[in-house]
């Protein structure tokens, strides 16, 4: 891609994002009072969060690997279904990728 075709493209995608978050101010409030919608809205950041783990841990450019970073997510899931605090569940998760990755 042209250094001018990467400028036009930043630009658009820059007036895009500001059009969409100002129009997003032009909602009228009852419409966001709406039930149906907060409960929609609350379960947003969990998918967009799920599509990402899923993304970063179970793919390598536009193939499907299992290797040690799965291995790492299901030690976190494990950890998280005992309920343990956050930052155990990231370091088991970093230890397991890591011992798993070692002994690979």
């Amino acid at each position: 891609m042209s250094p001018s075709m990467m400028w036009i493209v930043l630009i658009g995608t820059s007036a895009l994002s500001f059009s969409v978050k100002m129009l997003g101010h032009s909602v009228p409030e009852r419409w966001l009072a709406n039930s149906r919608l907060q409960r929609i809205n609350a379960l947003i950041p969990i998918s967009l969060l799920s599509a990402l783990v899923v993304a970063q841990g179970l793919v390598v450019k536009t193939h499907v690997v299992i290797d040690h970073r799965l291995a790492g997510l299901a030690a976190a899931l494990a950890v998280l279904f005992a309920k343990a605090p956050f930052p155990v569940v990231v370091v088991v998760a970093a230890v397991t990728s890591a011992l798993v990755y070692h002994l690979h």
